[in-house]
Parts: C-alpha cells; sequence; structure tokens
C-alpha cells in the first residue's frame, strides 16, 4: 500500500490507478470494514489525523480530481466522507519523506513512463507539487516509512 504525499499528477497510468485501489483498501481498513492491512505503516498518519475517514476521503478526492482530468472514470460514490475544502493541507509531511517518495517514484517512472521521470527528474526540491491533502515542514523521513530504518 502507496499513499503518495506527492500530487496525482506525477503518477503515471498504472500509479494512479494502483494508488486509487490502495486508497480505498486504506478507507476499508479505518471504516473497519475489512481485517486485512490494519496495522500497515501507510495508517498510520491517517489514524493521526482527528478525522480519519474524512482525511482518507480528501485523499481520494485528490485522486479522483486527477483521474477525471486524464478522462478515467473513478467512481466518485466510493469516497465514504468526503472531506470538506477547508481539509486541504491539513496533514503534514516532512521534506524527507517527499524526497523519499520523489526517488522512490523516479525508480517506478524510468521503467513504465521515462517521459515522466525525466519531468519530475527536472523539479527543483520546492516545486514538488504535493497532493492537495498535505503541507511540507522540515524533517527526515517519516518514522513510519517501511524503509525509513534502511535511510537513516
Amino acid at each position: 500500500m502507496r499513499l503518495w504525499s506527492l500530487h496525482p499528477s506525477l503518477l503515471d497510468s498504472k500509479g494512479l490507478v494502483a494508488c486509487w485501489r490502495e486508497s480505498l483498501l486504506a478507507q476499508k481498513v479505518l471504516a473497519g470494514q475489512t481485517q486485512g492491512y490494519a496495522n500497515h505503516p501507510q495508517l498510520i498518519r491517517l489514524r493521526r489525523q482527528s478525522d480519519p475517514l474524512e482525511t482518507v476521503g480528501g485523499y481520494l478526492q485528490g485522486l479522483l480530481v486527477e483521474a477525471l482530468t486524464r478522462g478515467y472514470n473513478f467512481d466518485a460514490a466510493k469516497i465514504l466522507h468526503p472531506a470538506l475544502p477547508e481539509h486541504a493541507g491539513s496533514v503534514q509531511v516532512s521534506t524527507g519523506q517527499i524526497g523519499f517518495e520523489v526517488e522512490h517514484l523516479l525508480r517506478k517512472l524510468q521503467q513504465r513512463d521515462p517521459s515522466r521521470a525525466t519531468y519530475l527528474n527536472s523539479l527543483d526540491t520546492g516545486q514538488i507539487p504535493l497532493h492537495p491533502l498535505f503541507t511540507a515542514v522540515p524533517g527526515p523521513i517519516e518514522a513510519w516509512e517501511k524503509d525509513a530504518a534502511v535511510r537513516h
């Protein structure tokens, strides 16, 4: 399960579809509708929010907007708790985590979508767009990141 802090426009088609599916799974876990993945590290930052279901709803809305921009047919009815607009930028993500995700996504894009990888690689650190739910704060890779121990 990968819930990218990066803006969905940076994802290739496979990445966007996978992120949608994995975010719907996260929503199911948070809603108590499945036993699987209950302890997945990617859910930690969602559970830290005052309303985790609304937070994942806001995350899904960001993916939905990108999907509609690309002409994809994602089902908005699957979002259980759409977030209110004032929740945009309400989840903090560290600059270290953003850098980690950029490197991780670049590795995937170099195989699946080299032109998108070239674009992402051309951006300065301060130019990396984030998912509308997130705002950057200084800091290292997030402790919940499964590869964080290797990277520190």
